[in-house]
């Protein structure tokens, strides 16, 4: 029997963090506690109103189709879409339907070290609704989140696994916060997922069922996974798949039927008639540029720095840490050319990103600049101070954001006539050690150079002391 191929498209909605929203200038403020504060007649559908397009939502539209390599149309519409629920309080919401803003496109995403693409069919701009707050007997409206700017990105069915699901909008989301349009946080609702899953032999799309309100990557992932084992296992038993909405319960984690699914014919769409139609000038939009995005951003990384693919993925993930990384490396490098750039980025991933997520801060709550890294990073390899040092002067930074000049300052590092005096103590206290390591064990003169480590509590240039204690070793045959 031929194998049946999941085809999944996806429908995201996007919050943008412009000042006021969409249509009308009451603020767009999602920390807003207090319900119904930012409203107006406008964005709660008053009979008379006008309503007036954002000008810096167009912009940030503007900036991720390109992001997403789409076809950005000079000329767009917006429409009526036609629907009642009870927190949309036009009983409509502006839309576009026929000729969006964007289309066209693709984004590329790494999966398992394999370059994937995935097809954007639009990207269009539209308006969010309020917010149903459910009691255990009634309902409030919360109308503060109306009229938000929504960025609609809908994705041709190209992606055929959960987990490419997950790696594609995780990519998604990284270049939203590189373009700095929003944070897309999906704790927050500011980034909402729908998924079209499909099952069909070989190219050919099955019947196509929508799991809607999807509030997190895990959710997205685990719905999708739920939705292709229930298809299959109705295909594999001769049954039919019904093309309907299902929402996805967060407790269970399954899919279950909501209603039989709408087409556009549904909500009625037609243009518009308080909008003119959306035409942009080309020179506007060529004045929009973007920053590195990450995935050029990742190629760079490991063509300049050497890095592997999963290092790069751990600095364009944090771009703060990724900027922190090349900003130290050119600190470095200014005074230390032949600096093994690798040591840098172990010490700041494994050490300096290890004890930020100890202490769940951020580089942005140090005092702590790049420069200052790398004046640590630089007596390291002149051997003033060592790894260990370096260890504990990060960790004063990080725990009590001490400045790491001022540490420094106050290292005092043990000279080399100091050294071999301790040397001849440590000799005098561990003469097992020092007749084991005659005999050739080697792990004796690890155990020495630990007990020297200890007793100078590391303030000693550890290959000029391992030098000394051999030397010393030596004369005592």
């Amino acid at each position: 029997m031929e194998k049946l191929i999941p085809k999944i498209g996806l429908e995201i909605h996007l919050e943008l963090n412009t000042e006021s929203k969409m249509f009308c200038s009451c603020p767009n403020d999602p920390e807003e506690t207090h319900p119904n504060i930012n409203i107006c007649p406008i964005c709660t559908g008053q009979p008379g109103v006008l309503p007036t397009v954002n000008k810096k939502a167009v912009e940030y539209a503007i900036k991720l189709a390109k992001a997403l390599n789409c076809k950005i149309n000079t000329i767009s519409y917006f429409a009526r879409k036609n629907y009642f629920y009870p927190d949309l309080p036009k009983n409509y919401q502006i839309s576009q339907y026929e000729l969006p803003l964007a289309e066209k496109g693709y984004l590329e995403f790494y999966l398992n070290e394999e370059k994937k693409k995935v097809r954007i069919k639009r990207v269009h701009l539209e308006e969010d609704t309020g917010k149903i707050i459910h009691e255990k007997d009634y309902s409030l409206i919360d109308f503060n989140r109306a009229g938000i700017p929504l960025l609609e990105i809908v994705t041709e069915p190209d992606l055929r696994s959960s987990e490419e699901a997950k790696k594609f909008v995780e990519e998604l989301i990284l270049v939203i916060r590189y373009l700095k349009i929003s944070d897309a946080n999906p704790e927050k609702g500011e980034i909402r997922f729908e998924a079209n899953i499909s099952l069909g032999f070989g190219e050919s799309l099955g019947v196509k069922v929508e799991v809607k309100n999807l509030g997190s990557i895990r959710s997205l992932r685990d719905a999708i996974e739920y939705e292709i084992k229930r298809q299959t296992e109705i295909i594999e038993k001769g049954g039919n798949i019904i093309q309907e909405t299902r929402g996805f319960d967060e407790d269970k984690r399954i899919t279950f039927s909501q209603r039989t699914k709408e087409t556009a014919e549904d909500y009625r769409y037609f243009p518009e008639p308080d909008l003119p139609p959306l035409i942009l000038n080309q020179s506007f939009i060529d004045s929009i540029t973007l920053p590195e995005l990450p995935l050029q951003k990742r190629e760079r990384l490991k063509a300049e720095y050497g890095l592997t693919l999963k290092e790069a993925d751990i600095l364009v993930a944090n771009k703060e840490l990724a900027d922190f990384f090349e900003e130290s490396c050119s600190e470095v490098k200014a005074e230390e050319k032949d600096y093994d750039l690798r040591t840098i980025y172990n010490i700041l991933v494994n050490d300096l990103l290890g004890l930020l997520q100890k202490y769940q801060k951020n580089l942005n709550d140090l005092d702590f600049k790049p420069s200052q890294f790398a004046k640590i990073l630089i007596k390291l390899k002149k051997g003033e101070i060592n790894i260990r040092i370096v260890k504990d002067i990060l960790n004063k930074v990080v725990e009590q954001n001490e400045n790491p000049d001022s540490i420094l300052e106050k290292i005092k590092i043990i000279d080399e006539e100091e050294i071999k005096k301790i040397i001849e103590e440590i000799l005098e206290e561990n003469k097992k050690a020092v007749e084991d390591y005659k005999k050739g064990k080697e792990s004796a003169l690890q155990f020495l150079i630990g007990a020297l480590m200890r007793k100078t509590k590391g303030q000693i240039h550890i290959e000029l002391a391992k030098e000394l204690l051999l030397s010393q070793l030596s004369k005592n045959d």
